[in-house]
């Protein structure tokens, strides 16, 4: 498990494709024009009392009280830098500073306020890439504050994107090729290492493919052959399980793998999770380059 400093002050990006499904349903992002989030992350004057998420953005919980600080605004800087090169007058990071700088002048931070206050999850920008669109959401401790969706041409390298492997896919192809092996350390590491990577989230969440597989790691050494878990029982259907997918790079593959080495015990793994996530990774490079060199010729 990443400690939660890691993710309060680093922002990480992922890439994730859907088919045939709405992005902002895709991201559980409640359904609102650009013009509804705009008009709800204006900064509201107030007397007393900090400005806080709650009053910004369709946030619930805890973070809806949480004073917004400089720090918070900083790191949706950051994120944003990292997933589309800057930011903008009507980003939510843009809305973040401006509140961030009202609490400041307001003295209404009831801490330091060179330090952020949300939660273990932090600050992500994910860009999802869909047939027909590009869809950027911002997500600070695990709920969804800002969407947009942006228009793109049916180029040949989208249309490859189309038909590139996600993450989800390439644990679903393990549990059909090695599925009835008894899940070890290694494979528990592996499919942890996989979910993270596919949704950036480095937590592990309750009851996820991650933590099932922590536990059966941990319980089949004490279980008869016919009541361990097998890789199919944590990775059937893998693709519905994960609350954000994304198409498998090069990079996802050597995480996973070396994941998978590190728990091996010095056993040699020829088949395997990071063996389906290498081998996605190889496919969905030859389309990638098929797609730039079709563009190329027209």
């Amino acid at each position: 498990m990443v400690p939660s400093a890691h993710r309060l002050n680093r922002a990480e990006t992922c890439i994730s494709l859907s088919y045939g499904t709405s992005a902002l349903e895709l991201l559980g992002v409640p359904t609102m024009s650009q013009m509804e989030q705009q008009q709800q992350m204006q900064v509201p004057a107030l007397s007393d009392g900090p400005v806080t998420y709650g009053h910004l953005f369709n946030v619930e919980g805890e973070l809806a009280k949480q004073p917004i600080t400089p720090k918070d605004a900083s790191l949706m800087q950051c994120a944003e830098t990292m997933m589309r090169g800057g930011t903008s007058k009507d980003s939510a990071a843009a809305a973040m500073q401006r509140a961030a700088d009202q609490n400041v002048r307001m003295g209404a931070l009831p801490t330091a306020h060179d330090r952020s206050l949300i939660g273990s999850e932090g600050v992500t920008a994910i860009e999802s890439i869909l047939p027909s669109e590009v869809v950027h959401t911002e997500v600070v401790d695990g709920q969804p504050i800002l969407s947009v969706s942006i228009a793109v041409p049916m180029t040949p390298s989208v249309a490859a994107a189309q038909e590139m492997i996600t993450i989800g896919k390439a644990l679903e192809a393990a549990a059909k090729l090695v599925g009835e092996k008894a899940i070890e350390p290694s494979d528990a590491s592996a499919i942890q290492s996989a979910e993270k990577r596919a949704t950036g989230v480095a937590l592990i969440a309750p009851g996820g493919m991650a933590a099932t597989a922590q536990a059966a790691a941990e319980l089949n050494p004490r279980v008869e052959d016919y009541s361990k878990t097998t890789i199919a029982d944590v990775l059937t259907d893998a693709s519905s399980k994960l609350s954000l997918d994304k198409i498998v790079t090069p990079e996802d593959a050597t995480k996973v793998v070396a994941a998978e080495v590190r728990n091996s015990k010095g056993h040699e793994i020829c088949e395997g999770v990071g063996a389906a996530l290498v081998a996605a990774a190889e496919f969905n490079e030859e389309l990638r380059a098929m797609g730039a060199l079709t563009e190329r010729q027209l």
